[in-house]
């Protein structure tokens, strides 16, 4: 990561949305470098991402056979497609406007094991990584059935080994519990946006949390330094890895199988939206890398963030990438929504995005907890606060995004869309938490 000195004033001439950044307005910002063909890229490819499913299918036997949870799902992690009817009539009340076309929500709050979008990538990565050592120590081949890790040797065997990461919650949980169910020694570097319960929890599974009073990118850098020191230890970087990012991108391969059988169309009449909370970008990205491998020119995907977070519009729009930070703007990066408290983001996602996504916006911490609620009241689903920037996406496109579907030529298709809400976290929160959420004035 490069740091140099930013000219904010400068930057302001060139893109005038910064203002609205600082000043913490609801900004929609229409990505320019979108285009409509399907993108090849060095660093990954739907070849890739394919293998990964693969890999989750070799483990689904140990998965089914160390959580029970997933018994139901044949040992897959895999959440949900549903249309939320009454949430929709909220919001159009609400508004004084309607929201054309089918409202659905992808229900990764529910994903077992973790209980959040991070079970992907998370959970993806550590297994990956447990695969190469135990095929490596001739301990495993692709053709075994893995419910075989779920033994004594294997834990022996992981227990030699470490893995590391740095998170501001939900990450952390899942490369936590399952690292620790599969005996490896688990270190979590917690920034000081991640909520207490996710510490408390982690601790409980025997994992080794260590505090930062720093946000999110320090926090990351100092688990990098410290893992760089052991060989035996395996960093995940959420800035940087492809494998979460392959992780992530196979909810594609689910969704298009998912919405097959809802008799959902996606073609040039029938245009996706989807609308994703966004941190660091690697969690939206490989899911927006994947659905837009599949769909093409027919998908229309955007990024919510917080207005005191809006670390991946902010590089994107100014094609600085993680060479630019919130605070350069004048922003404190501290929000309601944990899992988003990112003031720097992902080169590496963002370059992979600038052609495929259509655009980000931001919304408020208010929103998120009016939405919370909504959603609890109309549909009993509770979803974090983090996970209602998706919630957002379709008012703010309704609003503000009229010249982006003229330009797209989608105003006479929009009775006939859909809309696709990705939910992020929120199955784990304790219940007490959930009725503090519930009953905020915020």
């Amino acid at each position: 990561m490069k740091q140099q000195s930013i000219d904010v004033n400068a930057l302001k001439v060139q893109f005038p949305l910064i203002e609205r950044l600082q000043n913490e307005q609801y900004v929609f910002w229409v990505n320019p470098k979108k285009t409509t063909e399907k993108q090849i890229f060095e660093q990954v490819s739907m070849e890739m991402v394919r293998d990964a499913e693969k890999r989750l299918q070799r483990f689904s036997s140990y998965i089914m056979e160390v959580f029970p949870l997933t018994k139901f799902s044949n040992g897959l992690i895999e959440s949900d497609v549903i249309e939320i009817p009454s949430m929709k009539k909220l919001i159009e009340g609400r508004r004084g406007f309607d929201i054309p076309g089918k409202l659905m929500l992808k229900c990764d709050h529910s994903l077992p094991i973790a209980g959040s979008i991070k079970a992907r990538g998370g959970i993806y990565e550590v297994l990956s990584h447990a695969e190469k050592l135990a095929i490596h120590a001739g301990l495993l081949t692709e053709q075994d059935d893995y419910a075989k890790i779920n033994s004594k040797a294997f834990k022996d065997f992981f227990s030699n080994y470490k893995i590391a990461v740095g998170s501001t919650g939900n990450l952390g949980l899942s490369i936590g519990i399952i690292s620790a169910q599969l005996g490896f020694q688990v270190t979590v570097h917690m920034s000081v946006e991640a909520k207490e319960w996710k510490k408390e929890l982690l601790r409980e599974k025997g994992v080794e949390v260590i505090e930062y009073a720093s946000d999110y990118s320090v926090a990351v850098t100092q688990g990098r330094l410290l893992a760089e020191q052991d060989a035996n230890c395996h960093f995940i970087d959420d800035e940087n890895s492809l494998d979460l990012f392959l992780g992530y991108a196979v909810a594609a391969l689910r969704l298009e199988n998912q919405l097959r059988e809802l008799k959902i169309k996606v073609d040039e009449e029938h245009p996706l939206f989807v609308y994703l909370p966004c941190g660091v970008g690697g969690g939206p990205g490989g899911v927006a890398y994947g659905i837009k491998q599949i769909y093409g020119e027919h998908v229309h995907i955007f990024f919510g963030e917080p207005f005191a977070s809006p670390c991946m519009l902010l590089g994107m729009m100014t094609g600085l990438h993680d060479e630019i930070s919130v605070h350069d703007i004048g922003l404190s990066n501290q929000t309601e929504a944990d899992g988003l408290a990112v003031g720097r983001p992902s080169k590496f996602a963002g370059t992979i995005m600038e052609s495929i996504i259509s655009g980000c916006y931001t919304v408020d911490d208010s929103f998120l907890y009016r939405s919370l609620k909504g959603m609890y009241e109309q549909e009993n689903i509770f979803m974090e606060p983090s996970a209602h920037a998706g919630v957002y996406g379709p008012i703010e496109l309704m609003m503000q995004g009229v010249d982006y579907l003229q330009q797209n030529q989608l105003q006479n298709k929009m009775d006939q869309a859909t809309h696709l809400i990705w939910s992020t976290g929120g199955d784990l929160v304790p219940r007490e938490l959930r009725q503090q959420y519930l009953q905020s004035d915020i």
